[in-house]
């Protein structure tokens, strides 16, 4: 049974619910036969790289509230990430662009490497406060990760991938997801959002017995839970 997961590294609950979905597939009993795809999707694809900006800054900016809230938000979410044991570290945050990062993940999954890619870019961002647009940080997590590095540098230097970070966006459009992290389990439930480890289990464990039965695809069925919008607000 596949899962596909539409997530952007930048996401502070994608990471979390990261966690969280691993810690049910893990406790999984069909976990053997379950295989997990993950999706690109940019929160801010128009996002201009600012290196050099503060992102308490920048999220009071866009929200039209003051720095204060903007601070108070983040260390609500350092909170939330603590409990699944992820370390934030947002005064080190760089204010980047992702497109590059998901031709990273793009690439990675062309060699077995898509959760790998995943997982490094997360904690590369959220903990080490790299910068996502850098193609050198690029280069180096991906060779990290055990790519090659020569065939690292090509992908970065040209366009390649890049229509297929596209084509999951449109892919994601197209099944009413408009925000992330989002779960779509052997394409007939949605699970939206960082839910909690029992709202996962059981997701995993209604779509998988109908997994084993028929592999017809119907609409999604949606929880609600925190989520990350394009307009860049988690709820």
């Amino acid at each position: 049974m596949k899962v596909e997961i539409w997530s952007d590294i930048m996401c502070p609950f994608c990471y979390i619910g990261k966690r969280k979905f691993e810690a049910a597939l893990e406790q999984f009993p069909g976990k053997d036969k379950v295989t997990v795809e993950w999706k690109s999707f940019q929160l801010n694809p128009d996002l201009k790289s600012q290196p050099g900006k503060d992102i308490y800054d920048y999220l009071a900016e866009i929200k039209g509230q003051s720095r204060e809230w903007s601070v108070a938000i983040h260390n609500q979410m350092t909170d939330t990430a603590r409990e699944v044991g992820l370390t934030y570290n947002f005064d080190k945050a760089v204010i980047a662009n992702s497109f590059d990062a998901h031709r990273l993940i793009q690439l990675a999954k062309k060699h077995g490497k898509g959760d790998a890619a995943e997982e490094r870019l997360f904690y590369a961002y959220f903990t080490e406060g790299k910068d996502m647009n850098n193609h050198d940080t690029l280069l180096e997590i991906g060779t990290d990760i055990g790519l090659d590095k020569a065939e690292v540098a090509a992908v970065l230097q040209s366009g390649e991938f890049a229509a297929a970070v596209n084509q999951d966006v449109n892919e994601a459009q197209q099944l009413g997801i408009r925000g992330v992290p989002f779960f779509v389990l052997d394409r007939k439930y949605g699970v939206s959002g960082a839910q909690p480890v029992d709202a996962f289990t059981q997701a995993l464990g209604q779509a998988f017995d109908e997994w084993k039965k028929t592999q017809s695809v119907v609409e999604l069925e949606t929880l609600s839970g925190q989520v990350c919008t394009p307009d860049g607000e988690c709820k």
